[in-house]
């Protein structure tokens, strides 16, 4: 089975590709907002990594870090790497720019929930720095909530909640 995405509404379909040949164009009709659009079956020139799919122990030796999703409806593994600066997180949603969108139907996770400061010392040191953004249902380091001003410093390991979702931070060895 393949999954893919409408242009429209972000949702996903699916359908069994091993009936198809390479080459062949199929259009769909999405189930969720009547869009119709077309795909063509066969291998990309580039091909970019979805979240679903799993990541080679090279996307692993990230820079900043990475944040793994551990609940979520889907069922299938999300990384979000992390960047230098603030890295804003929460539910994908259309038209809602964030740096790190989680892919969930899990609608106790604001759009904006919370932000992970990813930052050097002056010994070069990378920290991890957690605040809400602020949501709604509040963001979770390790089952404590942080108040609106809380700005936390996190390590490998932590475990944030925000919603009904869980995240584990993954920094890199220095």
């Amino acid at each position: 089975m393949r999954r893919i995405l409408c242009p429209k509404c972000e949702n996903y379909l699916s359908f069994d590709e091993t009936k198809y040949n390479e080459g062949q164009s199929l259009v769909f009709v999405c189930e969720h907002c009547s869009k119709q659009f077309s795909i063509c079956l066969g291998e990309a020139k580039m091909k970019i990594p979805r979240k679903e799919e799993k990541p080679e122990d090279e996307d692993l030796r990230l820079e900043f870090g990475y944040m793994t999703v551990v609940e979520n409806v889907f069922g299938y593994r999300q990384m979000l790497p992390l960047r230098e600066g603030d890295n804003v997180i929460g539910r994908r949603c259309v038209g809602t720019v964030i740096h790190t969108p989680i892919e969930t139907g899990d609608m106790s996770m604001d759009r904006r929930h919370c932000i992970v400061n990813v930052r050097k010392n002056k010994q070069g040191k990378i920290i991890h720095t957690l605040r809400d953004a602020p949501s709604l249902t509040g963001t979770f380091l390790n089952n404590e909530l942080l108040r609106d001003k809380d700005r936390i410093n996190i390590e490998d390991g932590a475990v944030i909640t925000i919603g009904a979702t869980t995240l584990i931070l993954h920094t890199v060895t220095q």
